[in-house]
């Protein structure tokens, strides 16, 4: 399968066109994002989570990356992480996930390189993980000469500084709505930018929260 796997190019998808699909483990759905390959793919995706469902014990060759979205995600039946934790799991990492309440996650699948080893663990709704920078919060998760991983928060009608040679950007707008030039992006929009466009945001009357990445599509682009 071959799902927004041209990365030369600006892909979108909004609240309004998600289509969920059940994933091969009863009670569990994905909303798929891109994805290059089957069952075992490069992939980003939305999954949810039923009440009580769960997967068998697995491992992530080339690591996973999450963002707990609503309800809580638990790993290996012992640690809960409610809606706004972000979790790096590295390559060849092994868990046990579930959720007793049910949940949705942000999840990117076989995207890290080999030499990350660090497990991350954030929790994102705590103020003391934000600062204030150029006008804008921002709370950082993750950074590497790859990839830039970041929530950020723009104030009603504020504009995000023109970010040039971005390297490739990926955005999922958490809260409010933003406007990425012509367009809009309510909450639930996925958007990805390739290397070669400068990234030029600006937030809706409600302001936006939102979830960035940068730097990790350049070498993508030809393949």
């Amino acid at each position: 399968m071959r799902l927004n796997a041209d990365f030369s190019q600006r892909a979108s998808i909004t609240p309004d066109h998600y289509q969920w699909v059940p994933s091969p483990q009863g009670g569990v759905e994905r909303m798929m994002l891109d994805r290059i390959g089957e069952e075992k793919a490069r992939a980003t995706s939305l999954v949810r989570y039923a009440p009580d469902s769960r997967f068998s014990a697995h491992e992530h060759p080339q690591g996973e990356e999450i963002l707990v979205l609503s309800g809580t995600f638990t790993e290996d039946g012992v640690r809960d992480f409610p809606a706004g934790w972000y979790l790096r799991n590295p390559p060849d990492s092994r868990h046990t996930p579930s959720s007793t309440d049910g949940c949705v996650i942000f999840v990117k699948l076989r995207q890290m390189p080999s030499e990350e080893h660090e497990a991350v663990r954030i929790n994102t709704r705590d103020p003391a993980n934000w600062h204030e920078q150029d006008g804008r919060e921002i709370c950082p998760l993750y950074t590497s000469a790859t990839e830039q991983v970041s929530l950020q928060r723009l104030a009603p009608y504020a504009e995000l500084p023109l970010l040039v040679n971005t390297g490739g950007a990926e955005l999922l707008v958490l809260e409010g709505c933003l406007h990425p030039g012509h367009g809009s992006c309510p909450a639930g929009s996925w958007l990805r930018l390739p290397a070669s466009e400068p990234l030029a945001l600006s937030a809706g009357a409600e302001g936006a929260t939102f979830y960035l990445k940068t730097g990790h599509l350049i070498a993508l682009e030809d393949e």
